[in-house]
């Protein structure tokens, strides 16, 4: 839905936060949410809609009876789809995801072609005049490229994204739908954080793709380079800016001097822990047990004295070194919903997501808003209400946060 001054920003939920196994079952989800949340939060105007689709997904959802209907939902609920998160490529409930998130990477054909069948629906999908956006992992996982295997990885990597590019621009020349691929940096990803995706931008897409781009479409240099910049952008996870410690204010900066695009902000808050004294160490240990068996990836990065001093893979290989290390501060890759400041003697990252999102109010670097926490079935119990309730808090969190600049005490819908 459109909010924020002149209604400038489209903002949804990422529908992945449904436990859904096919398209099917995301269907009947979407039949289920999307009504109830409408006439809530947008009774008077379209409501947006960030799909999440898998690879079977998107190879079910190109049937054209199923397209069909899908867009036949959207018309009768006055609802429309502007984003598409394509990261998670397959299952994402019901068995440990973990590491498995990052395959098949932008290596590998299959990751090729899963967003051109991405791009072809939500071609379909877009209302004309809306620009689209498909967000996508951090190229790979760090640990699978060797530095001896880099560059050759990278090759492969880049000639893979320029078939997205050129699959864009004919979007755009044939059918006049702005989509871009928006790169989202994510710890231990191959890039990770801004620095590194501002590296990857310039010596490897700009530097070695914009010529093999220029020479494809047979079009200046100059030409090519804006094409990059127009059809590949950055996916802004403002939990994965917290974790890597990363200042709001200079990422934007770093990117803007840049001229490279920030085409989707995914609002959401980390786990934030801060070590006071030994005795405090060994209550958290109980404390973080229960995030610590999850199926997904939780990475952890430890702070001493403003310096990073200590990083984890996952949550579950830390916790042997709560008793031991000398970090002041932990910073885990764990999504709590939005409004919950704090947890018991844990905090979130909730104030970093603050930043960003007054950055926005102040400076509307992006248009596309997606709510992006997914772990509603992994959380405590004490932690849990209905996922309806949920949703709601979460999109009047994230309104007031934008349309007033601070965030207001909220109750469940009834």
């Amino acid at each position: 839905m459109r909010i924020g001054k002149d209604s400038y920003f489209h903002l949804a939920y990422c529908t992945k936060i449904h436990p859904a196994r096919n398209w099917q079952e995301q269907s009947e989800a979407l039949h289920t949410y999307i009504p109830a949340l409408k006439n809530l939060l947008s009774p008077a105007q379209p409501f947006g809609l960030a799909l999440r689709l898998s690879e079977a997904d998107s190879v079910q959802l190109l049937e054209p009876a199923l397209l069909e209907a899908l867009q036949d939902f959207l018309q009768r609920q006055d609802s429309y789809v502007f984003t598409i998160n394509g990261f998670p490529f397959g299952s994402f409930y019901g068995e440990p995801v973990k590491a498995k998130i990052f395959a098949p990477d932008w290596q590998d054909e299959k990751r090729t072609q899963y967003t051109l069948r991405l791009i072809a629906i939500l071609r379909r999908l877009l209302p004309p005049g809306t620009e689209g956006s498909i967000s996508t992992l951090p190229l790979s996982y760090k640990s699978w490229v060797p530095r001896v295997r880099e560059a050759k990885a990278l090759e492969r990597i880049v000639l893979n994204l320029l078939r997205i590019v050129e699959e864009l621009v004919q979007v755009r020349d044939e059918h006049g739908l702005d989509i871009h691929l928006d790169i989202e940096p994510e710890p231990d990803g191959l890039v990770e954080n801004i620095p590194e995706f501002i590296h990857f931008y310039k010596e490897w897409l700009f530097t070695f793709g914009a010529p093999i781009l220029a020479y494809r479409l047979k079009i200046k240099l100059s030409v090519a380079l804006q094409y990059l910049q127009n059809h590949v952008q950055l996916c802004l996870d403002t939990c994965h800016l917290a974790v890597a410690y990363e200042d709001p204010a200079e990422a934007v900066e770093l990117l803007a001097q840049e001229g490279i695009g920030i085409g989707k902000v995914q609002i959401a808050s980390g786990l934030k822990v801060l070590f006071k004294g030994e005795d405090r160490r060994r209550k958290l240990f109980q404390c973080l047990g229960h995030f610590a068996n999850s199926p997904y990836l939780h990475q952890v990065i430890g702070r001493q004295a403003k310096n990073i001093s200590s990083r984890f893979s996952d949550l579950c290989q830390a916790m042997p070194h709560l008793d031991t290390c000398r970090d002041e501060e932990w910073r885990i890759h764990y999504h709590m919903p939005l409004f919950v400041r704090k947890y018991r003697m844990l905090q979130t990252t909730q104030a970093e997501t603050l930043q960003v999102l007054q950055l926005l109010k102040k400076q509307p670097f992006t248009r596309h808003l997606e709510i992006e926490t997914y772990t509603w079935e992994q959380l405590p119990a004490d932690l849990k209400t209905p996922l309806h309730d949920s949703l709601w808090k979460e999109y009047r969190w994230v309104m007031e946060a934008l349309e007033r600049g601070k965030t207001a005490a909220i109750v469940p819908a009834s």
